[in-house]
């Protein structure tokens, strides 16, 4: 079966712009049929939801283009990898964030400027420690 822009662009909620986008980038290849419109297959439309999960997993475009261009499994498993490496970060930052909101939440004092834990963890990135040792406060 084949597909115009439109319909590959509707049925995965993009604007078309995006495909085009995708292509430009090296990361789609539809076939060019009459007057240069592009056509697409099944395979576009399987590339189109691995990007969209990529994306979902936190690869850029970029980034995307090397691991699809990856020249060896090793190659791309160690782009997945790296990628793990920053998601896991990303959560360890979220989860302090998480965890300093709490804070914020749970505290008694109308103006957090004037809880002690809140001035203790202040002092304690002003002598510049780390945010997680910061929130470990007594």
């Amino acid at each position: 079966m084949e597909y115009a822009i439109g319909e590959l662009a509707s049925r995965f909620g993009l604007a078309t712009h995006v495909l085009r986008h995708w292509e430009d980038m090296g990361l789609l290849a539809p076939d060019r049929r009459v007057a240069s419109r592009r056509v697409y297959t099944e395979a576009d439309i399987s590339r189109v939801a691995e990007i969209l999960i990529c994306k979902d997993a936190g690869f850029t475009l970029d980034e995307l283009r090397e691991l699809f261009t990856a020249p060896t499994p090793a190659a791309r498993r160690a782009k997945l990898q790296a990628q793990l490496a920053r998601v896991q970060e990303r959560i360890a930052r979220l989860q302090l964030s998480e965890k300093l909101l709490q804070h914020g939440l749970r505290c008694e004092h109308d103006d957090y400027q004037a809880c002690p834990q809140f001035r203790s963890m202040i002092g304690s990135r002003v002598d510049g420690v780390d945010l997680a040792k910061a929130l470990d406060h007594p």
